[in-house]
């Protein structure tokens, strides 16, 4: 249901930045309350965020999907087989075949250089690569509820809350523009069978207002929520994404977003590696990013549901005096948790500070255009300066940029003088200054958005360039055709 700014700007690099207004609604606020309605925690959603789009959003998720399946119909080198379930897959040195059957049970062989199984909690892919689950054992099971009211309504502030109640803790939440989500935990004596019924939603939404003749029930379904990750993302020719890949509680807004930071991750990794650009020893590093990322919003997500996860009254009462007492700031009253920054992979060797963050984005006018940086810029690699980048590096580097796609930008003020080429005027005030401020005269961006590097001198700046085709052409690791094909194994949780 929810996406960041960050996952915003992915998604408008797929090309429906355009839609999503009306695909979403901004997440102001967040809060958490106990029984008697006193506030546990506050959560400031309010704002952009550093990626230039609203710091949290609410969606439909149907509509979000269709509309990046129109996307995707769209693109020329893409095509979509619905109704086909894949039955069979083998790997050889050079390529894999998935067996596909479709709906009249006749069999398909697809083959590809790389296999993606973003298949989903079961995944089939994965069945087929030596990984386990590291599971963290913290699971419940939760009646989720979607409905339409019949007629427009603003919800009295927070728009998005979670009722700490030890009798039912409860999830009330925006379900995207005109819809409302509800969400139930199951409770001790409680079957799965019992509380997925349409008569139990009906039932626990009454309180609420929500009845047959003032909604429409969209559909209600139970679903356990996890907290598990995959030990190996990568095993030769076969690749994770997604659910697939982790499993998290839902309390962060996290588990849609993840899955769309690991496409980000590796579709540009995949795009080097298949023009040549790149040894495919770099798709080892999609793993090691986006793994730790992901165990960091997994461990977010556990720590809010240990707040609202508590069903016996004692527990539920001290630690409602505790958040309490932390004055329901988030800041003050949950344990800290490290930063999502990538410390290892594909960044800047020696570099400290800004690599391997997020980089920010604020509106330029470059070539005509104007708008933030990546809907002006386009996807890709981001080389940008406080001077010509063409005056400070090499024909050999220049060279090696063109042959990755990277855009060479200039930034400067409104009232510099720039080489239409490659000025990039920073509209907002934002980068120049930002720059200065942090003693940098270049930065190297990654088509995810995250910092390659940055560099405090010319030389440095150089040499960052260097670093980054070093890494792109390393021979090190083991190349796909030196990893065998594995059986299937089981996960920790017994599943296949």
């Amino acid at each position: 249901m929810h996406f960041d700014d960050e996952v915003a700007r992915l998604l408008a690099d797929a090309g429906i930045g355009d839609r999503l207004g009306e695909l979403s609604e901004p997440a102001d606020s967040y809060e958490w309350r106990n029984a008697e309605g006193t506030p546990l925690l506050k959560f400031d959603w309010s704002g952009l965020g550093p990626s230039g789009w609203p710091l949290a959003s609410m969606t439909y998720q149907p509509d979000l999907e269709r509309a990046l399946a129109t996307a995707a119909d769209a693109c020329p080198n893409v095509t979509v087989l619905r109704g086909h379930e894949a039955v069979g897959l083998a790997e050889t040195e050079r390529d894999v075949t998935v067996t596909a059957r479709d709906t009249t049970g006749r069999q398909h062989e697809l083959t590809a250089d790389w296999v993606v199984g973003a298949d989903g909690a079961n995944s089939f892919v994965r069945a087929h690569m030596p990984t386990r689950m590291t599971d963290l054992g913290f699971f419940y099971d939760w009646l989720i509820v979607d409905v339409h009211p019949h007629t427009p309504r603003t919800w009295d502030p927070p728009v998005n809350l979670q009722i700490c109640d030890p009798e039912r803790p409860t999830t009330v939440v925006s379900g995207g523009p005109g819809r409302r989500r509800w969400e139930f935990m199951r409770m001790p004596g409680e079957s799965v069978e019992e509380l997925d019924t349409e008569s139990a939603a009906w039932r626990l939404l009454a309180p609420f207002g929500m009845t047959p003749g003032t909604c429409d029930l969209e559909r209600h379904a139970v679903y356990t929520f996890q907290a598990q990750w995959a030990d190996t993302w990568r095993a030769g020719r076969l690749l994770l994404a997604g659910d697939s890949a982790h499993l998290m509680p839902p309390f962060a807004g996290q588990g849609m977003c993840s899955g769309i930071r690991d496409a980000a991750n590796l579709t540009f990794k995949l795009d080097l590696v298949l023009r040549g650009a790149a040894d495919p020893a770099l798709l080892d590093t999609y793993g090691t990013e986006r793994s730790a990322h992901v165990q960091h919003a997994i461990g977010m997500s556990v720590e809010l549901g240990k707040v609202i996860c508590v069903t016996d009254p004692g527990e539920a009462a001290e630690r409602d005096a505790f958040l309490i007492g932390h004055g329901a700031d988030p800041a003050r009253a949950l344990p800290p948790l490290p930063p999502t920054v990538l410390t290892d992979g594909l960044v800047g060797r020696g570099e400290a500070g800004a690599a391997g963050r997020l980089s920010r984005q604020a509106r330029i006018s470059y070539r005509g255009r104007t708008g933030l940086l990546s809907e002006v810029v386009g996807r890709g690699f981001v080389v940008a300066s406080t001077t010509d980048p063409r005056t400070v590096l090499s024909t050999r580097q220049l060279t090696f940029l063109e042959g990755i796609g990277a855009r060479l930008l200039h930034l400067a003020g409104p009232e510099a003088h720039a080489d239409e080429e490659v000025a990039a005027v920073d509209l907002d005030g934002f980068y120049v200054p930002h720059l200065a401020e942090e003693g940098q005269v270049g930065v190297v961006i990654r088509p995810d958005h995250y910092l390659f590097g940055t560099a405090a001198a010319w030389d440095d700046f150089v040499r960052l360039i260097d670093d980054l085709e070093e890494q792109l052409a390393a021979q090190h690791g083991s190349l796909t055709h030196d990893v065998p094909a594995p059986a299937p194994v089981a996960t920790t949780g017994g599943e296949w």
